[in-house]
């Protein structure tokens, strides 16, 4: 095996091949919902974190629409604006006549973590989440976690089946590894 075979991982190397792809098909019959702090924990799962599909308050979706101008300039001035959230992948989709809004985010943290993080990040910035626009959001969030978590559940959409290629690598071991793989690139093409 060759070290461009490795990915770094907190502990020091694991092998590639020692990744196999996960797919569970959900929910579990034997899982048992673990309490967290704002209730009942969102289960982990191969793709881990969640589906929201919500109404949006009427007349808002432009300003949906906008908001996600809004983060890729945020992205593109201050590439780890959203680190905090140790997010893999975020989708925002509007639809049914731009009524209803589904929210999609992969995060390798628990539920819990996610919501307070959430919060934090937007308590510290000043910026306000997307999830204002939506109806049934409580007005109380920043100040209220447990309300925000309470709207997540209340609006969640449930997977009944998932699939990782590379399951419990978080973004940080992905970022690592390509950095690695850069510098050994580098290495290399000095050497010739």
């Amino acid at each position: 095996m060759s070290i461009c075979d490795t990915m770094l991982e907190p502990g020091g190397f694991m092998s590639v091949r020692d990744i196999k792809p996960s797919a569970a098909a959900l929910p579990r019959k034997d899982e048992k919902l673990v309490k967290g702090r704002y209730g009942s924990m969102m289960p982990v799962t191969p793709a881990n974190g969640f589906t929201l599909i919500a109404t949006i308050k009427p007349g808002c979706a432009p300003a949906i629409r906008a908001y996600g101008q809004k983060i890729e300039d945020t992205i593109r001035e201050s590439p780890d604006a959203l680190a905090v959230l140790r997010l893999h992948y975020l989708r925002w989709v509007i639809f049914d006549n731009d009524t209803r809004f589904m929210y999609i985010g992969i995060f390798d943290t628990d539920f819990d973590k996610y919501v307070e993080d959430a919060v934090m990040l937007f308590k510290a910035t000043g910026i306000t989440t997307i999830f204002e626009q939506l109806e049934g959001f409580p007005a109380d969030w920043r100040e209220n976690p447990a309300a925000f978590a309470a709207f997540c559940r209340e609006h969640q959409a449930p997977s009944f089946m998932e699939y990782a290629e590379y399951p419990d690598v978080t973004s940080a071991e992905v970022i690592k590894a390509l950095r690695v793989k850069g510098a050994l690139s580098d290495m290399l093409d000095q050497m010739q």
